[in-house]
């Protein structure tokens, strides 16, 4: 008891000395992995507490240390919540963070006592605090910094297609793109490899040879020259071909280099070839013009974003138009050409691409399963498993459907392959649309093929895999990964001792540096084990246990065993959210504002090739709002983000009342 009086003496006397809480306890609640969860993508995401961001200036962490006064009871410190959380005094999602009697507990202590002898001013000032208040923007509509964002694959595709008519998809041969943050296309991964160059240079050249091909011999179809072959038309062509391939007007300094590089050649198809080719390696076109210094360009850079927003692709002539006519100058003009881009078929591509990576079909699409425990699993089948989530979506959002219903629908998009898996007729036509039997208790996302498969390992289901997808796709929750030295490996299941899946996990609950993490994941996948690798319904947990071979060479019959199954699961963090099923968790995450805001914030992320900053926080809210109250119309959350994202101060800032 010395000890301790001895280390709050110290710590009280430090914060008289100093009155720095970012010297003092902000180290100890960052070590303790409370910033790890406690902010906006956090599994405390919905909580008061929300930690600065990394790069937060002193006097901002120093803000945030007093705006912890909410969490203080003020008559009665000690019975605080800021002190009873961390130390698991009352129940906490994130267990054990201090431990009582320790020099960190005198630490916090300490600070409590200085928050509950706050009064007049300052105890205003700190009970103001909002951690959206406290940001500066230094950056382009909602960006922390201008920055280049080069074409992704997908991008690059439909822009030469749009632009030359070419429909080979040169970058489906280009290297491999990375996944970051859930997407393919955050800047911040997007670097330009001497490999992906090479790949560029090669694209271009046969993409230039096709342009000249298809002008000289297939009477130009696409329009690549715009007049009749002469000096006068090379210009033309140059300044034509040119804004096109730029998304912007040509200066003066750029049609002269062009020019002469044409003139290089005196043949007029071969020079328009150089030229076609050249532009397409020009860094003004392989990035987007999304930012931009030059008051001329302004008006064009809002073009495109608004056309890889909505089409995945460069403008058309009527959003060029709309550029240099001033159209896009208000969030009206910004709103009204959005609806008119969304009725073309480029939309619906656009959402499709979005659809594939926030749902990653990539990893079903790359994955195998032990072919003796699923035979039904092939190529064919896990294509079939994308197809069916993207025929969903899409008709949840072009048929202006509720969007939240993506959780709770009783249906989905089955061929042959998927009705085998799910126990139903197979269909006379290819992916349509069938209910699910009541007690399949499947519904939306979390009951097709597609979810429980890409989160499952090829010999077995993933309880984790599962959790973490939840969290992250459905949630916008990071889980931090686990310490580097941690064996994430556990002891299977014998023939002497076979255990099911919750069983073999319980060791996480036991073992401490496990169980903080797997306490938010593992009993999310608890409620899915009623269904296998592949997303068929099981009854019981098979065990097989393979043996040597009977004389004569012939391979022993796997032995089965089969387990009773726990299937009672939770959210951590979510407030009565136990389930059993992928229906009965639907019915959850829809009506749960977390859920309803990921899916904001999983398309903000998307079109704006970040993670969102507290300087988007504004635009975020303003996004949910108007999807809430249009009923979820997934278009309504397109526009508005488009709208946010050109006129970020449209309506000023939104606050949100979170919870305890």
């Amino acid at each position: 008891m010395r000890y301790l009086l001895c280390w709050i003496c110290l710590a009280s006397a430090a914060f008289g000395q100093t009155g720095s809480f970012s010297n003092q306890l902000y180290p100890i609640l960052k070590d303790a992995g409370c910033a790890a969860c406690h902010n906006s993508n956090g599994v405390a995401s919905a909580t008061r507490l929300h930690f600065p961001d990394a790069d937060a200036t002193p006097d901002r962490i120093e803000a945030f240390g007093n705006s912890l006064v909410r969490l203080v009871d003020r008559d009665h410190p000690d019975d605080s919540l800021l002190l009873k959380k961390p130390t698991l005094r009352v129940p906490h999602t994130g267990g054990l963070r201090i431990k009582p009697g320790s020099p960190e507990e005198a630490v916090l202590k300490a600070w409590i006592q200085t928050l509950a002898s706050l009064s007049g001013d300052a105890l205003a000032k700190a009970m103001k605090y909002n951690d959206v208040d406290q940001v500066s923007n230094n950056g382009s509509p909602g960006a922390p910094n201008a920055v280049l964002r080069r074409l992704t694959h997908s991008q690059y595709n439909n822009t030469v297609r749009d632009l030359l008519g070419d429909q080979t998809a040169p970058a489906i041969q280009f290297p491999s793109e990375d996944f970051v943050d859930g997407f393919k296309d955050q800047y911040n991964a997007q670097n330009l490899s001497p490999l992906l160059a090479e790949a560029y240079s090669t694209a271009a050249e046969k993409l230039a040879q096709n342009a000249a091909r298809n002008a000289f011999r297939n009477g130009d179809t696409h329009g690549l020259i715009p007049c009749k072959p002469s000096e006068e038309c090379r210009v033309k062509f140059i300044r034509s071909f040119g804004q096109r391939a730029f998304r912007r007007p040509l200066d003066t300094g750029e049609v002269k280099r062009y020019t002469r590089l044409f003139a290089s050649e005196t043949d007029f198809m071969k020079g328009a070839q150089l030229v076609v080719e050249a532009m397409l390696q020009s860094p003004d076109f392989l990035f987007r013009l999304d930012a931009t210094s030059n008051p001329k360009w302004k008006p064009y850079a809002a073009a495109s974003r608004l056309s890889y927003m909505l089409w995945d692709s460069m403008p058309d002539v009527a959003l060029m138009d709309a550029a240099a006519n001033g159209e896009l100058s208000t969030p009206a003009g910004i709103e009204k050409i959005s609806r008119r881009m969304l009725q073309d078929p480029r939309a619906r591509q656009a959402l499709d691409e979005f659809t594939s990576e926030w749902l990653r079909f990539d990893r079903i699409l790359t994955s195998s399963r032990d072919r003796r425990r699923y035979p039904k699993f092939s190529r064919e089948t896990a294509v079939a498993m994308t197809e069916e989530a993207r025929q969903f979506v899409a008709d949840l959002v072009w048929s202006n459907r509720n969007f939240m219903e993506a959780f709770t629908a009783n249906y989905g998009f089955v061929n042959a392959d998927l009705a085998s898996i799910y126990g139903v007729p197979a269909p006379a036509q290819e992916f349509v649309r069938t209910d699910f039997p009541l007690d399949s208790e499947r519904a939306g996302l979390l009951g097709q093929a597609l979810f429980l498969a890409l989160s499952a390992k090829p010999d077995d289901t993933s309880l984790t895999g599962r959790g973490l997808f939840v969290r992250e796709q459905f949630l916008c929750q990071h889980v931090p990964p686990p310490p580097a030295s941690v064996n994430t490996n556990l002891a299977p299941s014998t023939e002497a001792h076979p255990q099911t899946n919750r069983d073999r996990m319980s060791e996480h609950e036991s073992n401490p540096v496990c169980a903080t993490c797997h306490n938010l994941i593992d009993p999310i996948g608890f409620g899915f084990e009623k269904f296998d690798a592949v997303g068929a319904r099981r009854d019981k947990y098979e065990l097989r246990f393979y043996g040597g071979h009977e004389a004569g060479g012939r391979r022993q019959p796997p032995k089965s065993v089969n387990l009773a199954m726990d299937t009672n699961g939770f959210v951590a963090g979510i407030p009565d959210s136990h389930f059993s099923s992928p229906r009965e968790l639907g019915a959850v995450l829809a009506k749960t504002p977390q859920c309803q805001e990921c899916m904001v914030k999983q398309y903000f992320r998307y079109t704006a090739g970040r993670m969102e900053t507290p300087t988007d926080y504004p635009v975020i809210l303003r996004a949910l709002e108007q999807f809430r109250n249009s009923q979820f119309r997934f278009q309504e959350l397109i526009i508005a983000i488009a709208r946010g994202r050109e006129f970020p101060d449209e309506e000023g800032i939104v606050h949100v009342a979170r919870n305890n």
